[in-house]
């Protein structure tokens, strides 16, 4: 009997369940996709807001609740047995949403997007990039310069690289203003200071910055905490992967202020040879909430000191089997290499956000904004001309000087300022309009200097060679309304933007003259939404966008020669169902390109290589995505992309060395260079117990070429070298896998422990995410010059996670 008893009583306790509803405070609408996180092990609310936690066990606990948008809420409970507790959710306050409504889309916004949380982002935090955090994402690809994840790495979104993806920062362009490149190791450890992050596909909706022509980032950083915290996260792994960070906040004091901040230091030596990475950063965020309006200061920081690995990793030493193989630096005097052949900038940002709630129907948004950069990167050039340095020979003893090794410096020093505004009005529940803009300005000094010669060139140390100035401004306003019933959800976006760029580049003459380019873009954007029912809803929409030349653009050209802006139009639609053991989507993709800038090998009228427009190009394609519970704690998350990227007519110019003259090769219908027609990602997530968790992570990418020739070479002209790495000017498909352990337990001073253990590409796949050619003719054949950038085989990166 007491046997009997005690199984009873174990039965009756095991059978405690937790249940109950998330809605909108406002206007008391479910919430889907709402996190409840009971004692650490989280569970999602399906389609009606509704949620149910696995069995559990009677005693005490803490029940967080959370929702993009929304403040948290968190109560301590005592379950003797099953329960139920509906939630109800306001607003955050409108300061941390406001400066960002203008590049976001909404729940039933018709366009492809993907939410990130706070928890999904910190979940794969352990040191490496930003990049390397979203590339579980659909359509994502990342690489890395040092093959580790953490130094230079980059993402490409539907096959268009971080030139074209748009990224924000609380609403504020990140964006490189002359590039139009994102470059994350400026700002190292910054996920540990982001909220969460919105990644669009497509034109997207309206938004500051470059023009987006795969994709947006749309990243909002840490917002209002009620309660006090401090945590302190350390990391370590392969090849010398250390990351240390601390961060603390002080809650909510007298109802008005609130501070955080971060401190953190990543090193690692990366995979590549003389690749290694030092970075350090901070984060300071302090704000103040009145009754109707809201202020908040960020300060942020990064700083960094990479050796080069940008070149990549010739194909002969890759095809040899030396992968880490790094050729810059190399001193061909004596063998050697130089030691600080590096890269080193500083980045500050200055953020100031405000917020006036007008009334009920309107409200008001504003942030001013100011980047200051400075930073240089050195290099040893071997048997250089005085000649290309401005430099008279000199002659010593009678012997001429015309080259010499030496060691130069390329600074640049930049400042990046505005203003954005958003201006809310929302006269009934089904109509809202949103006013929006931004005026940036850019200032860029470029100047080189040569700080040592092997030989005499008659110059002082630090003697500068070079010097120009950029200025570029960039307006853009823009008028968005929305119309949402039961059933439709109707959008417009109208955008007016001018961009005025001042540069130093070539005139008519092949003279260097300071010159000016003015171009203004109509950018406008219209989709519809139906709702089937609560679960399930399908969307269509079409955009356009529009797109800049870039700094080497304009720098390296004439206005004869220069290139004209691109355009794409974006048509896209989809259908999304959301249940209680399943949610996911499909998207289908129609991207056509207009006078799409590509390499061809081609030289502009001052011999420059330079991008050259092409009249049609495409992508279009289908994304899918899902995410099931096959029993409470089993749930599989996969995604996949099956693509067509195309180019029409493409002209490929390959200079032959036997003749001195280019060979023009004219081509049909061939394959967009770095475009794989199917990128896929798979997650499943096994918890075995209450707090711990169990990930496999697997990505697969298909072959991605090179250039835009499909890998055909001229007709008539056969292919140099014996082996593929040689031959073929493609990358070859891969299929990785890694493994995520977690597990999470409290002790009395210790709100919450943490401990993570990832082990990346656990079957030691060889495998290069980026590379580069060049190919030419000699000899009478084609020779390809290709370089890759291998990825690192098995490795692994844990961490300590402490909360207090």
């Amino acid at each position: 009997m007491a046997t009997i008893a005690l199984l009873f009583a174990y039965t009756a306790s095991a059978q405690i369940v937790l249940s109950g509803k998330i809605t909108d405070g406002q206007n008391n609408t479910p919430l889907p996709g709402a996190t409840v996180t009971v004692n650490a092990r989280s569970v999602a609310a399906d389609a009606a807001g509704n949620y149910r936690t696995a069995d559990l066990a009677a005693g005490n606990y803490t029940i967080k609740v959370s929702f993009i948008g929304f403040k948290t809420v968190i109560e301590t409970v005592y379950l003797a047995d099953s329960r139920r507790l509906d939630f109800s959710l306001t607003t955050a306050n409108v300061l941390d949403d406001v400066n960002i409504v203008a590049t976001r889309a909404s729940r039933n916004s018709p366009t492809a997007f993907t939410n990130l949380s706070r928890k999904d982002i910190q979940k794969n935090n352990l040191g490496q990039d930003l990049p390397y955090l979203l590339m579980q994402t659909p359509s994502a690809v990342t690489t890395s310069d040092a093959g580790a994840g953490v130094g230079y790495t980059g993402i490409r979104i539907r096959g268009s690289d971080g030139t074209r993806v748009n990224v924000t920062i609380n609403g504020i362009p990140y964006n490189d203003a002359e590039s139009q490149g994102t470059y994350f190791v400026d700002l190292p450890d910054f996920a540990s200071s982001v909220d969460n992050i919105q990644i669009q596909r497509g034109v997207g909706t309206s938004t500051n910055g470059a023009g987006a022509f795969g994709g947006s980032i749309n990243i909002q950083t840490a917002v209002r905490r009620d309660s006090a915290y401090a945590e302190l996260n350390n990391a370590a792994g392969s090849y010398g992967t250390v990351k240390n960070t601390v961060s603390i906040g002080t809650g909510l004091l007298d109802n008005h202020f609130e501070f955080d901040g971060r401190l953190s230091r990543i090193r690692s030596d990366g995979y590549i040879q003389r690749s290694a990475s030092e970075l350090k950063s901070y984060f300071f965020s302090g704000a103040y909430f009145g009754k109707n309006n809201s202020l908040r200061l960020n300060v942020f920081s990064g700083q960094e000191k990479t050796h080069q690995a940008w070149n990549g990793v010739n194909a002969d030493s890759v095809a040899a089997g030396n992968r880490r193989y790094n050729e810059l630096g190399y001193i061909a005097a004596n063998g050697t290499y130089y030691p600080n052949q590096t890269d080193n900038y500083t980045q500050n940002h200055y953020q100031l956000l405000y917020n006036q709630q007008v009334s009920d129907q309107f409200s008001f948004g504003a942030a001013l904004h100011y980047t200051k950069g400075l930073g240089y990167y050195e290099e040893y050039k071997n048997d250089a001309s005085l000649a290309d340095y401005g430099l008279i020979p000199v002659t010593i003893g009678g012997v001429t000087i015309t080259n010499t090794d030496l060691v130069r410096r390329l600074w640049l020093k930049n400042d990046f300022y505005g203003v954005t505004y958003n201006l809310n009005y929302q006269p009934t529940t089904q109509f809202k309009l949103l006013l929006g803009g931004a005026y940036n300005e850019y200032k860029g000094a470029h100047y080189n200097n040569i700080e040592y010669t092997a030989q005499s060139a008659g110059i002082s140390p630090d003697y500068e060679y070079s010097r120009n100035n950029a200025k570029k401004t960039d307006f853009n306003t823009f008028l968005r309304a929305e119309y949402e019933t039961d059933k439709f959800l109707l959008y417009g976006d109208l955008q007016y933007r001018h961009v005025y760029y001042s540069f130093l580049g070539f005139d008519r003459n092949l003279n260097n003259v300071q010159q000016t380019v003015g171009l203004n873009f109509f950018n406008p954007k219209v989709g519809i939404t139906y709702k089937l029912n609560s679960d399930n809803n399908l969307y269509a929409s079409f955009g356009v966008g529009n797109h800049e030349p870039n700094r080497d653009d304009y720098v390296n050209s004439t206005p004869s020669s220069r290139p004209k802006a691109e355009t794409l139009y974006d048509w896209e639609a989809g259908y999304r169902l959301h249940t209680g053991i399943f949610s996911g989507g499909i998207n289908g993709f129609y991207m056509l390109y207009d006078n799409q800038l590509v390499l061809t090998g081609s030289l502009n009228d001052v011999g420059e290589a330079i991008r050259t427009n092409i009249k049609t190009s495409y992508r279009r394609g289908v994304e899918i995505d899902g995410r099931l519970k096959i029993i409470p704690q089993l749930v599989w998350a996969a995604n996949a992309a099956i693509s067509s990227n195309k180019v029409e007519g493409f002209q490929q110019y390959l200079f032959n060395y036997d003749t001195n003259t280019p060979v023009v090769t004219s081509y049909g219908t061939t394959d967009i260079a770095f475009s794989p027609n199917l990128v896929a990602n798979s997650e499943l997530s096994f918890h075995p117990l209450a707090n711990g968790e169990i990930a496999l992570i697997s990505k697969y990418v298909s072959r991605q070429y090179l250039d835009n020739t499909s890998n055909i070479n001229p007709t008539g002209v056969p292919s140099a070298g014996a082996s593929s790495f040689a031959q073929n000017r493609y990358l070859n498909s891969y299929f990785v896998n890694s493994l995520r352990l977690n597990y999470n337990f409290s002790i009395k001073a210790v709100k919450n422990i943490g401990i993570t253990v990832l082990v990346n590409n656990i079957f030691g796949v060889k495998y290069e995410s980026n590379g580069a050619t060049y190919p030419d003719i000699e000899g009478g054949k084609v020779v390809n010059y290709n370089y890759f950038y291998p990825q690192v085989p098995t490795n692994f990166l844990a961490s300590l996670n402490l909360k207090f």
